[in-house]
């Protein structure tokens, strides 16, 4: 059995001189929030340093293109919080909301203007001079992969992104880009949890295990549907829950951080009592029996 993870010390290799916590705050649902005051946002992110909690995650599109200014507004007011963490954010999806309101569909764009355009603008809005990583955030069926790659090439050397990823890339897209750079593609942020099971069985992470690439879980609460409900897995969450005395949350984290690839779940909530609970996952060490218990549970019948 694995032993639990502290958190304040386990950090995980993104790229060179760059780490980030095994787990990440995510803020999809920042600009959400009845309350987006500097000090409430603030307050958030001291909740989550407080656990050890130190890279937060974000994209351009969240809150129809407003997040990342809300965010802005904490390092606006105190520059000195900004060397405290980790600024992830992404970049690719146009959709007909804010800043492009005025366009005639949703899709996608990772040509070199658009990419470089859309890192002025969350440098901006975050009140920062570079990010410390940036993903592409969909793949683009009309991705010039070289154009793309050179695009995150020279925001990597002009220093105004440290690292480069992609977010929801099967494993031919991520190589297809992948043979463009000079700069690593130091992960893969995609969906996986005990609500969405696929990856373990489809090659995904396998895929990034063999390049020993961090995968980054998006809604890995299975959008919440992991906490609400009566089934035959989250009757098994329940009993394992009150063993070790967390609740359905921790079980679905410590799921994912049980796992030999090293996967960072991306949690996002808007309240500041679940924010403090964050690291609860990482207290809990299931054991294999207890991992397959799980997942045969999401699968809906035994391994064969």
């Amino acid at each position: 059995m694995r032993q639990p993870t502290d958190i304040h010390n386990d950090r995980v290799a993104i790229a060179d001189g760059l780490s980030f916590s095994r787990l990440v705050y995510g803020m999809w649902r920042i600009g959400d929030d009845v309350d987006t005051t500097t000090s409430h946002v603030r307050a958030k992110i001291d909740a989550c340093l407080a656990q050890g909690i130190t890279t937060l995650d974000q994209a351009d599109i969240y809150g129809d293109y407003t997040a990342e200014a809300v965010l802005g507004q904490a390092f606006k007011a105190d520059p000195a919080l900004r060397q405290k963490v980790e600024l992830v954010t992404k970049c690719g999806i146009v959709a007909p909301a804010g800043r492009y309101a005025g366009v005639a569909c949703k899709h996608y764009d990772t040509s070199k203007t658009h990419i470089e355009a859309s890192v002025e603008s969350s440098l901006r809005d975050l009140g920062t001079d570079y990010l410390d990583l940036l993903l592409i955030h969909r793949p683009d069926p009309l991705m010039d992969h070289e154009e793309t790659g050179a695009a995150l090439d020279g925001l990597v050397k002009a220093g105004k992104i440290r690292a480069a990823g992609v977010s929801n890339f099967r494993p031919w897209d991520v190589e297809l880009l992948q043979s463009a750079m000079q700069s690593p593609l130091v992960t893969n942020q995609i969906e996986i949890s005990l609500a969405r099971v696929a990856p373990f069985s489809d090659g995904d992470l396998a895929f990034h295990q063999r390049r020993r690439d961090p995968v980054m879980a998006w809604s890995p609460l299975g959008g919440g549907s992991l906490m609400t409900g009566e089934s035959a897995l989250t009757r098994q969450m329940d009993a394992l829950a009150k063993a070790f005395d967390v609740d359905r949350a921790a079980i679905a984290v410590a799921f994912l951080l049980r796992h030999p690839a090293t996967i960072l779940p991306v949690l996002g909530t808007n309240s500041l009592d679940r924010i403090a609970k964050i690291s609860d996952g990482a207290t809990v060490a299931l054991s294999r029996s207890q991992w397959f218990q799980l997942y045969e549970a999401a699968l809906g019948h035994e391994v064969p």
